[in-house]
C-alpha cells in the first residue's frame, strides 16, 4: 500500500508544480486574462484555473474528511474577496461568473494552492484498504468509492494544470 500512496502523492504534487510553473513570470494582468475571449469565451484565465484546482481539491477532501473546507475555515474566501458566494459551484461557472475570479495577489493564489494540495497529501495518509473500498457517493452509476474519488480529485487537478499550460500558450507565452 505504501507504494500506491507514494504514487498518488507524487501525482498530486505534479499538478501543483505544473500550475506553479505556469504562473512563473506572469503579471497579474496575464494571470487574469481570458486568452481567447473573442473566439472561445468559455476558456478560463490561468488564475481561474489555478484557483479552481485548489478549490476542487479543498472542497472534495473536506467532504471526505468530514470537515469544513479550508476556503472558509482558514479565511481564504476573505483573502481572495471575490464577488461570488462561498458556495459557488465553480465547475459550472459561466464566462460572466468566471470573470469575477480576479486574482489581486499571486501569493494568496499560490498559498491556497499549496494549502489545498497539502490537504490532499495529508488525507492520502489516512485511509486504510477497507475504507478505500467504501462507497461514498451513490449519486453516480456505478456508485463511487473513496479510492475512486481520490483518483478523480488528482485527475481533475492534472487536467486543469494542463489547461493552464494551454491558456498560457494561447497568450503567446513560452512554457
Amino acid at each position: 500500500m505504501q507504494d500506491h500512496l507514494e504514487m498518488l502523492t507524487d501525482a498530486a504534487k505534479r499538478a501543483q508544480a505544473r500550475l506553479l510553473a505556469v504562473l512563473a513570470g506572469l503579471s497579474l494582468e496575464q494571470i487574469n486574462a481570458l486568452p481567447v475571449r473573442e473566439f472561445a469565451p468559455s476558456v478560463k484565465s490561468v488564475g481561474w484555473l489555478v484557483w479552481h484546482t485548489a478549490r476542487e481539491q479543498d472542497l472534495q477532501i473536506a467532504d471526505l474528511a468530514g470537515r469544513e473546507p479550508l476556503w472558509t475555515a482558514q479565511g481564504w474566501n476573505k483573502r481572495f474577496g471575490f464577488d461570488l458566494p462561498d458556495d459557488t459551484q465553480d465547475w459550472r461557472h459561466t464566462p460572466q461568473e468566471a470573470a469575477k475570479v480576479v486574482i489581486r495577489d499571486e501569493a494568496v493564489l499560490t498559498g491556497y494552492l499549496d494549502t489545498a494540495t497539502q490537504a490532499v497529501v495529508d488525507y492520502l495518509r489516512q485511509p486504510d484498504s477497507a475504507s478505500l473500498a467504501e462507497i461514498i457517493d451513490r449519486n453516480w452509476n456505478p456508485p463511487v468509492t473513496r479510492a475512486q474519488r481520490l483518483v478523480s480529485i488528482i485527475d481533475d487537478a492534472a487536467m486543469h494544470s494542463g489547461q493552464a499550460v494551454y491558456a498560457r500558450r494561447l497568450m503567446g507565452l513560452a512554457d
